[in-house]
């Protein structure tokens, strides 16, 4: 699409963003950072950045690249109004350097020093410790610099954010819903603990039980609860890609001057109730955490988590959810009945599976499961 705007418009409005991103570049060696860490004026928290996921044969040979004094990436950091910095990207370097010096906590827990293997430049270094190095190498890395790119407080919010994002879909495997997670508190932070401590709910906790270990570090079941509320809220809008209509639809309802209104005590009741009602099918049927799972030939659910079943059997409850009374043990039967039934059935059967996350697959299996349990309590 060719824009509106003539050549020096368009000039001036990069011009403008330009200035409005505060930078500055510094040399740190790491010894500085390993010190900044240890004060509490360098945070690498995980829970910010990308989980810590490098072998400590990989941890080990970025620490005989410093020592062979190998040029490594420049890191990123964010300016805090308190002048903290914290870490946008190269957790895993940093992590690798304090893991070896014997100084890295990850998630409350502090890890035992690195012991060096899998060099293979110089295998001599196998098996050595941060306490084992020769005075002169100890002090060749503790001197060894990395460049720091720097995000100053000044720098427009919005701005910072998109900087950040970009910087966090590249490199190691990262899900989706991680990158939202370190990203969207640039904005604001509100929406996306309301999203972590919903994960926290027990109903829902049974409810994806069945996720592999994998999904779980990767906070799936977090994405989950963004995928409930976006197409529950706004599934309208959704088009083509799953992951973009879910992260737009976070940054909407995290942006302070976004459109959407939020009204978090409702939405968590829905939540909560949904979650309840899905927890009694599951005991109704005696299938437990498998509520959600895939079935076989003969009708009973595996030991599998479906997205697919997920979406048609929450979704698909939102136009009754009011209508159901959880101590009506006889309406809970039929809701149960209508879960056990319609997992098997072709209407809903030819709406899931690979290649079936289009707009028309995803109305079709929530459809499916909405007109039933409006049915059976009708």
């Amino acid at each position: 699409m060719t824009s509106h705007l003539s050549a020096e418009e368009l000039i001036e409005a990069v011009d403008q963003k330009i200035t409005a991103v505060r930078t500055k570049t510094n040399d740190f060696s790491f010894n500085e950072l390993a010190d900044m860490y240890a004060s509490e004026e360098l945070v690498i928290d995980p829970d910010f950045q990308r989980m810590f996921r490098w072998s400590e044969g990989a941890q080990s040979r970025f620490v005989e690249s410093l020592l062979l004094e190998l040029p490594v990436p420049p890191i990123f950091l964010i300016e805090r109004e308190d002048r903290v910095y914290e870490l946008i990207d190269g957790l895993q370097r940093i992590s690798s350097y304090l893991h070896f010096r014997g100084e890295l906590t990850v998630n409350g827990q502090h890890m035992p020093p690195l012991v060096l293997s899998d060099c293979d430049i110089v295998p001599e270094l196998n098996g050595c410790t941060y306490a084992s190095l020769p005075k002169a190498l100890e002090i060749k890395l503790k001197r060894s610099y990395i460049r720091a790119e720097i995000l100053r407080k000044e720098s427009d919010p919005r701005l910072r954010y998109y900087m950040f994002k970009r910087l966090n879909t590249g490199g190691l495997a990262l899900s989706n819903q991680e990158v939202r997670n370190a990203t969207i508190r640039l904005l604001s932070n509100k929406f996306n603990q309301f999203i972590i401590d919903l994960s926290e709910n027990a109903d829902f906790r049974v409810c994806v039980e069945t996720l592999t270990e994998k999904a779980s570090n990767e906070r799936f079941d977090q994405e989950l609860i963004l995928r409930f509320f976006a197409f529950k809220n706004s599934g309208a809008q959704y088009k083509h890609d799953i992951a973009d209509f879910m992260t737009e639809y976070m940054e909407d309802v995290s942006d302070p001057s976004g459109v959407t209104q939020f009204d978090y005590e409702h939405e968590k009741q829905v939540f909560e109730k949904t979650f309840r009602v899905v927890t009694r099918i599951g005991e109704l049927l005696g299938w437990g955490p498998r509520v959600l799972g895939t079935v076989g030939r003969n009708g009973e659910p595996r030991w599998q988590f479906s997205v697919h079943h997920y979406e048609g059997i929450v979704l698909g409850m939102q136009d009754a959810l009011h209508r159901i009374n959880l101590e009506d043990e006889e309406a809970m039967q039929k809701l149960a009945d209508v879960v056990k039934d319609g997992k098997t059935n072709p209407e809903f059967t030819k709406a899931i599976g690979g290649g079936k996350n289009d707009r028309i697959s995803l109305r079709t299996r929530i459809g499916f499961f909405r007109d039933s349990f409006l049915q059976a309590l009708s």
